[in-house]
Formats: structure tokens, C-alpha cells, sequence
């Protein structure tokens, strides 16, 4: 019997953060990231992924602004904007997984899903952004959009610069987990969960509507890994470890963290909340619901037997 692994493309398997963005650089991005994924078919899984979008949904509200200031266009909602950026980027991924399969002689359909995700209006993020979307900014740029627009800035927990950050709520309800999972068990790889899911909540009984916001792909990737009963979960960054007093002299990576390591280590703030704590937060929790691992890794290390770091119950 096959197994079902969720894989969380970061937003850098398509755009990173010394790039223009170009088609051609996401499309080239896209065919490494996938190309990584075939070991894991080789294993015997099936295969839902989910991705993010943080560069990406930036650069779309950017165009937004552009296309507002210059031409009276009428500005886009962050939830649209995160809707516009789960269609294209599926549409490249799904198109480059399949030229990568096509190159391994392997045939299976690809199925990209536009996923919502249900969230609480009043979840108190709202009144705290802090996911990191677009590009990277001077601490003067960033002050001089602020001051202009209100935008919040933040900077990043590694030192390439400050960006926008915005609201980012607990997702609550994955729509149509069911039928991710039918589709995957049947052996088809499923796209979904893109950026999180386009955030929305209930703004009367039995009545949708979207909400600014961008919700953490990796939480969100968990509990849809968890609701479909999932046996890994692997959360890709740019990083092959998980580290500890990262960045400094006695920096150290982790092979191994048990739940209850990654909650101290998350008290003691060892993990940057734009960037590893979120990885860290979705990972306890998979493990929580499921009692299964979840390893975080880059795309190169998927596969490989004892690569990236393994989040255990004990």
C-alpha cells in the first residue's frame, strides 16, 4: 500500500531573494524543486503539495499599487491578491512537475486545487502582523514606504533587509480535504494550500468572504497533512538543518528535535518568527495530531535517510 507525504514548498522554490522574478527564473526554480520530489515517488508515495507565496504576493500588491496610482485601476483585496498568486504559481509548478516526470518517463495526473482556508476574523494576529510578503528593503526604504502608505515593516531574522509583514491568522478549516485526499490516495499529485489558502471567514451564518491576510503555508500545510491522514510531512526551506543560536559562534544543527525540545527552544526564542518559528510551530503540530515525524529539510535532501531535521513524539 502506497503512502501519502505532504511537501511544503517555502516561497523560494520559486523566487529568491537575490532575483528579479522573471518567468524564467521561477519556471528554472520550479524543475529543481520538483526534479527533488521524484525520490520520494521512487519510496512508493503519493503526493500532495502545497507552496508559498510570500515574494510573490508582494510583488502582486505592488502591481496592484502601481496599476491604482497610474492608471485609477481599482485596488485588489490581500486575499485576491493571494488567489491571483495560488493560480500562477500552481500553474508552474504543476507545468514543471510534469516536464519533470515526462523526462523520467513517469506518467501521473497533476491536479492544482484554488483551496480556501477558514480563519477567525477576530484570531488577534491581526492586531500583530508578522508574516514577512515581497521583496527586501533598506531600513530607509522601508521607513519611507511606511510613512506613506502605514504599512508595517519588520526586519529579517537574518539580516537581508526589512519587508512588509502582514496579518497572518491560525487556519482553522481546510475546504475540500476530502477530496485532496481522494484524489492523492488514487496516485495523482495534488496541488493545493497554495500560500496558506486564501484566508476567509464566515461574515454572516452560512456566508463567506475573503480577509486580508496571508496565512502561514506551513500551518496551514500541517493541518491539511494532519486532516488527511498524511504519514510524513516535510516542510522544505533553505536551510538542510534546523539550528540553535543560529548565526552565531556556537550555532549548531539539530538532527532531532522531540516536541517538547522544539517547545523550549520556541520559549527561549531561538527560532525568528518571519522565518524557522512558524516551520517549527507546524511541525509540533503534525506530530501532535498524527504522532507521526515531520522533518524539515531543503528540496535537495528530500528522500535521503536521515537528512534534514526529524520532529518526533519523544
Amino acid at each position: 500500500m502506497k503512502k501519502l507525504a505532504v511537501v511544503a514548498f517555502g516561497g523560494n522554490a520559486l523566487l529568491r531573494a537575490n532575483e528579479k522574478g522573471t518567468i524564467d527564473e521561477q519556471e528554472a526554480n520550479a524543475y529543481a524543486a520538483c526534479t527533488n520530489l521524484i525520490s520520494l515517488i521512487d519510496q512508493n508515495y503519493n503526493l500532495v503539495v502545497t507552496h508559498g507565496n510570500g515574494p510573490q504576493v508582494g510583488n502582486i500588491l505592488l502591481a496592484n499599487t502601481a496599476g491604482h496610482k497610474l492608471y485609477g485601476l481599482p485596488d485588489m483585496p490581500l486575499d485576491i491578491s493571494v488567489a491571483y498568486s495560488q493560480g500562477f504559481i500552481a500553474y508552474v509548478i504543476e507545468q514543471q512537475l510534469r516536464n519533470v516526470l515526462m523526462a523520467k518517463d513517469m506518467d501521473r495526473d497533476i491536479i492544482s486545487i484554488i483551496t480556501q482556508v477558514l480563519v477567525n476574523k477576530d484570531d488577534p494576529a491581526f492586531q500583530n502582523p508578522t508574516k514577512p510578503i515581497g521583496p527586501f528593503y533598506t531600513a530607509d526604504e522601508a521607513a519611507a514606504i511606511s510613512n506613506e502608505t502605514k504599512a508595517v515593516f519588520k526586519e529579517d531574522a537574518r539580516g537581508r533587509g526589512w519587508r512588509k509583514v502582514v496579518a497572518s491568522p491560525t487556519p482553522l478549516v481546510i475546504f475540500n480535504r476530502q477530496t485532496i485526499e481522494k484524489i492523492a490516495r488514487e496516485g495523482h499529485i495534488v496541488i493545493a494550500v497554495g500560500g496558506g489558502g486564501i484566508p476567509c471567514f464566515y461574515i454572516e451564518q452560512n456566508k463567506l468572504q475573503g480577509i486580508d491576510a496571508v496565512i502561514d503555508k506551513d500551518l496551514a500545510s500541517s493541518l491539511l497533512a494532519s486532516q488527511i491522514r498524511a504519514d510524513k510531512f516535510f516542510i522544505l526551506t533553505d536551510v538542510p538543518k534546523v539550528c540553535i543560536n543560529f548565526n552565531t559562534p556556537q550555532e549548531k544543527a539539530l538532527d532531532k528535535l522531540t516536541i517538547a525540545d522544539a517547545k523550549r527552544y520556541l520559549e527561549e526564542g531561538q527560532f525568528g518568527e518571519g522565518s524557522m518559528a512558524p516551520k517549527i510551530k507546524a511541525a509540533i503540530n503534525f506530530v501532535e495530531r498524527s504522532g507521526k515525524d515531520a522533518i524539515i529539510t531543503e528540496s535537495t535532501q528530500l528522500g535521503i535517510e536521515g537528512a534534514g531535521t526529524r520532529i518526533t513524539i519523544i
